[in-house]
């Protein structure tokens, strides 16, 4: 994964579960409000954010690192939205 700057952050999965159907709606959701792409990416594979069907292509168990990455510095409140939701849980 890259090193973190304005364009990406990386996360660790901490919730029981992991990256299933509901949280990645959750990812989903936010991203849909970003002006450009959000990706999430996992080792190699990358997904775009606002899909939840891409995200689930993941297969993220608990302990999963996770970088997510923005293309536009305007959508900094919508990669540190999905920083605390990841960091959070997802509220699980």
């Amino acid at each position: 994964m890259a090193p973190p700057n304005d364009f990406s952050r990386e996360v660790t999965l901490v919730n029981e579960f992991g990256l299933h159907a509901r949280s990645a709606a959750r990812i989903a959701r936010i991203a849909r409000g970003a002006r450009a792409g959000v990706w999430v990416v996992r080792d190699k594979e990358r997904a775009e954010a606002s899909s939840t069907l891409e995200v689930l292509t993941l297969a993220c168990p608990k302990g999963s690192r996770l970088e997510f990455r923005i293309e536009d510095p305007a959508d900094r409140p919508i990669l540190e939205a999905l920083v605390r939701l990841v960091e959070s849980g997802f509220g699980e």
